[in-house]
């Protein structure tokens, strides 16, 4: 049996998938933490930190802050798959994973 896997990127602020999509890391009071955005919605949060950014102190980077995860482009989208689900009697949710079943069926109709 082969097993294909595929991986849905989605802005953690809006909930929309994008191919565009990056991780971002930040930190605050000790805490550390990644959202994964689209580029409009990461300037939106670097515009809200600048005042506190350029008054703070640089304390050095981690290595983790480098990491951004790029979307693979294989198959059809997220989207495209609910819309195809929709238009054959599967019931499917507007947000989050699409069932592998789900992914299955349309593959096996294609």
């Amino acid at each position: 049996m082969a097993q294909k896997i595929v991986t849905v990127f989605t802005d953690d602020l809006t909930g929309k998938e994008s191919e565009e999509v990056q991780t971002h890391t930040f930190s605050l009071d000790g805490v550390n933490y990644e959202i994964d955005l689209v580029s409009e919605n990461y300037d939106k949060l670097f515009e809200a930190l600048a005042p506190f950014i350029s008054s703070g102190r640089k304390v050095g980077r981690t290595k983790s802050a480098y990491r951004a995860r790029r979307p693979s482009v294989e198959g059809p989208s997220a989207e495209e798959l609910r819309q195809w689900a929709r238009e054959n009697n599967y019931q499917v949710n507007d947000r989050g994973r699409v069932p592998a079943s789900i992914r299955e069926a349309y593959e096996k109709a294609r």
